[in-house]
Parts: C-alpha cells; structure tokens; sequence
C-alpha cells in the first residue's frame, strides 16, 4: 500500500490573495460549489484539467529565509522567457536568473516571498535535442 498527495498546503499572509495570484499563474480555478472568499482564512484552487490541488492556509508569520518546499514549473503554451515575462508582470520577483541558452531557469517570488521556478517548456526542451 502507498499514500498519495490530496493537495499542497502553503502559508500565506493571505490565502485569498494569494489563491487569486496563484489562479493567474496556474490557470487554476475555485472550487466550483466553495468559492474563495477575502475573509477566509483557507482558500482551496484546483486544476480544472486533473487531480492538482493547492491549498493556501492563513498563518500570523512571514516566510524566513528559505522555502522548505517550492514549485517547478514548465510553461505550456509559451517560452520560458515569455512566461518569466508574464509573471513579472502579474506581480512576481526575479530572485535569480539561471537561464542559458540552451537551458537552465529563472527563480521568482510569488507576493508574500515564496520562491519557485521556471524551466524550459517541453517544446524548447524538444528544439534542444
């Protein structure tokens, strides 16, 4: 017998916020018959295409120093340079750049501070090969 993910919980200043910021990046969306509300203090977004779910919980403290956990991900309709791009735009951190023209990935931070990153998508991965 194995054990398998429900969902990925983070902490958050503000879950709304945060699940309304992370919806932009995912194209994530609420659950349909429990929309998030500002006063909640969880706030649940899925994957309208699967079984991913991330749950941002209100906790009273600021992230420190490192995440413990963070996000890798892979655009699916753009380049990772266009979607570094994008999610500047919505609001995110460059922390550090380590593309290369033939690979690597930026790191950003989402509004509260939580680092993850973006990789190359399957089709630059594709055209390198």
């Amino acid at each position: 017998m194995t054990s398998r993910i429900s969902h990925t919980t983070v902490n958050a200043l503000n879950a709304y916020d945060q699940s309304v910021w992370w919806s932009k990046v995912l194209g994530w969306t609420e659950i349909p018959d429990d929309p998030n509300e500002p006063s909640h203090e969880e706030c649940m977004i899925i994957d309208p295409d699967g079984p991913g779910q991330l749950l941002f919980i209100d906790v009273p403290d600021a992230k420190q120093l490192r995440n413990r956990i963070h996000l890798d991900l892979r655009p699916t309709d753009r380049t990772r340079d266009e979607e570094v791009e994008r999610l500047l735009g919505l609001g995110a951190t460059l922390v550090d750049d380590q593309r290369q023209p033939d690979g690597g990935w930026a790191v950003l931070a989402d509004p509260e501070g939580n680092e993850f990153c973006i990789l190359r998508s399957d089709v630059e991965r594709a055209a390198a090969r």
